[in-house]
């Protein structure tokens, strides 16, 4: 399974970016898949996930009431809508496929099977 990130971009404090992870194959629709952010000289961030099984959600109490994740099994796509961005969300922002049982936002990187490339935010005005 492959998955590529997309919609990363700058954006001024308090505006939106949707990006989009994208699977290979109509697999990825099984599987949970997580956002993941990394700022510079920061650990990895889980920011929120959507289960393969029920697409349950859950989120960072730092991401609550402003990002959304979604999927769209027919695009083979998990999305995440990020509305009032803040300069602290500016990072690196990966999606990871994992198989497993359960999953949340504190679930660490090696417990996945796949993982993107990445996609850049930039909140800076």
């Amino acid at each position: 399974l492959q998955l590529v990130e997309s919609g990363g971009g700058l954006v001024q404090p308090g505006g939106s970016l949707r990006l989009s992870c994208v699977a290979s194959t109509f697999a990825g629709n099984y599987y949970t898949i997580t956002w993941f952010r990394q700022a510079p000289g920061k650990d990895h961030e889980g920011v929120s996930c959507i289960s393969g099984s029920d697409d349950s959600t859950l989120y960072a109490d730092s991401v609550k009431g402003r990002f959304t994740i979604s999927r769209d099994n027919a695009k083979n796509t998990v999305y995440l809508q990020m509305n009032s961005l803040k300069p602290e969300d500016t990072g690196m922002y990966y999606c990871l496929a994992g198989s497993g049982r359960h999953y949340d936002t504190s679930t660490p990187l090696h417990e996945y099977d796949f993982w993107g490339q990445g996609t850049q935010v930039t909140v800076s005005s």
